[in-house]
């Protein structure tokens, strides 16, 4: 009764906004003011005699990630006010823009203008900046790599309150080593990203599945076609699953179009599932932007342990263009009390691993967690140097394994447990995103990610007395 209309004034507001912008055209004109102001207090923090680390100003509560960033109460917060597009190249194919813009307002800009981005990371809200210092993926993942991969430059304030560009032939070290970097190596404030042209619906293609090795067979199968715009698997039991592949068309069947995004249709999850419960394939055209964003209403599957009954049809056709509440709004609300609960009894995890490793990642996933629907994304990861590459020298075909929910283990103990999983995910040459809770030691951190370029331009860059370091900044085990 109280968030969902508070979410909806939120993103009113947010729209309004980003309208007003494009009209006046004012976000151009103002960034590089808006960049000055940014340089202004780094100088400053210099001038006060660097005595703490820095960090962004914006709240904690505002990400989307899970996790309240205790340290932006004793870090100097310096205020990044950056949420607007600034530029689409149709020549050179690319769209500047600012951290803050979010996913669901780059495809409302891109989209009338025939455009969209690679690799458009589910949910709408978000930003540009986290999916770069953090990592994003979707479902054009296989062919087109992570988030980062999809990016030509980044524009960053560094520690002595410069302003460099990098890209992969200009300070590429710094472009290399800035994702995953969550922030520690300067404040983003423009990035440089890859255009397509847009097509106006997804084809998609329903594919059940039964028997844990066939489901992994036909799932690499289908990552390694170049031609599948899309794929994506969602796995209702450790036996069960939908593979679901995708290619973008202008064409389509009339009466096979599903506009999924509507406030009144039925969670995609809940729909692909029919198609498991009834043992069969399916075709559907599913309008672009719809497809793009087509877990946000139901935030993948959370939002039926936060509303029950969200998914029933009176609910839905009454109060569904409410939802999804904001998680930003959803934080901040939440008392002390629930969140422990919640961290102690919900898991929210995406680790990534080698394609040829996922039968046994998912029989992990179960043994250790038991939560279903699991997510499916395959990405294929460049051997570019940075903090997360393939073991060896070429580029490498992995999967995003996405748990979110109630572990139904029995003897669940969020540490014990996700210390297990991480485990794994090490011996296998995987990665855990940075977003969700993290158990590591800080030696077991480094021997999962490759820390030398980081460690380097954090010595060259006199980043160590400017921001702390990543392990510092997410690890459970840094902050207790």
């Amino acid at each position: 009764l109280f968030l969902l209309p508070l979410s909806i004034l939120f993103d009113i507001y947010s729209q309004l906004r980003a309208w007003a912008v494009w009209r006046l055209h004012s976000a151009p004109r103002q960034h590089a003011q808006r960049v000055r102001h940014i340089q202004a207090q780094v100088r400053e923090w210099k001038d006060e005699g660097s005595r703490r680390y820095m960090c962004t100003g914006r709240p904690g509560w505002l990400t989307v990630s899970l996790r309240v960033g205790k340290y932006k109460k004793i870090h100097k917060n310096i205020m990044i006010n950056l949420m607007d597009v600034l530029e689409v190249d149709s020549e050179r194919q690319v769209v500047r823009v600012e951290p803050l813009v979010t996913m669901g307002q780059l495809t409302a800009h891109l989209n009338p203008m025939g455009w969209t981005i690679p690799v458009v990371p589910e949910l709408d809200d978000l930003t540009v900046g986290g999916l770069i210092m953090g990592t994003g993926i979707e479902s054009s993942s296989h062919v087109y790599g992570l988030f980062q991969h999809t990016c030509v430059a980044y524009e960053l304030v560094l520690a002595d309150g410069s302003l460099v560009r990098c890209s992969p032939t200009e300070n590429s070290d710094l472009f290399y080593a800035v994702p995953w970097s969550c922030g520690t190596l300067g404040f983003l404030v423009a990035a440089e990203i890859k255009m397509i042209p847009a097509k106006k619906y997804v084809k998609l293609h329903y594919q059940p599945v039964r028997g844990l090795q066939k489901i992994c067979e036909k799932f690499t199968e289908e990552s390694k076609k170049k031609e599948n715009s899309f794929v994506e698997g969602l796995m209702y039991s450790l036996e069960e699953a939908v593979i679901m592949t995708g290619v973008l068309t202008d064409e389509a069947e009339q009466s096979k179009i599903n506009r999924i995004g509507n406030y009144y249709k039925p969670w995609f999850f809940k729909h692909v599932e029919k198609y498991l419960k009834a043992d069969r394939t399916g075709i559907e055209y599913i309008p672009s932007r719809h497809y793009y964003h087509r877990h946000t209403r139901s935030i993948f599957w959370e939002l039926q342990d936060i509303i029950p009954f969200g998914n029933n049809p009176v609910f839905r056709y009454l109060f569904g263009w409410m939802v999804p509440p904001k998680i930003s709004l959803l934080k901040l609300t939440q008392g002390e009390a629930i969140r422990k609960l919640y961290e102690q009894h919900h898991v929210v995890q995406d680790m990534l691993v080698p394609m040829k490793s996922l039968e046994k990642s998912i029989q992990t996933f179960h043994v250790d967690l038991n939560v279903y629907p699991l997510w499916l994304c395959p990405f294929i990861l460049p051997n570019n140097p940075g903090m997360v590459h393939p073991k060896g020298d070429e580029a490498e075909l992995y999967v995003d394994i996405g748990a979110y929910g109630e572990p139904k283990r029995k003897q669940f103990e969020a540490r014990a447990s996700m210390r297990q999983m991480e485990k794994f995910v090490r011996s296998v040459h995987g990665f855990q995103m940075l977003y969700a809770d993290c158990y590591m030691t800080r030696e077991e951190f480094w021997d999962m990610f490759d820390g030398s370029l980081y460690h380097k331009l954090r010595e060259q860059m006199n980043c160590k007395d400017a921001f702390p370091e990543v392990y510092d900044k997410i690890c459970k085990a840094a902050r207790h």
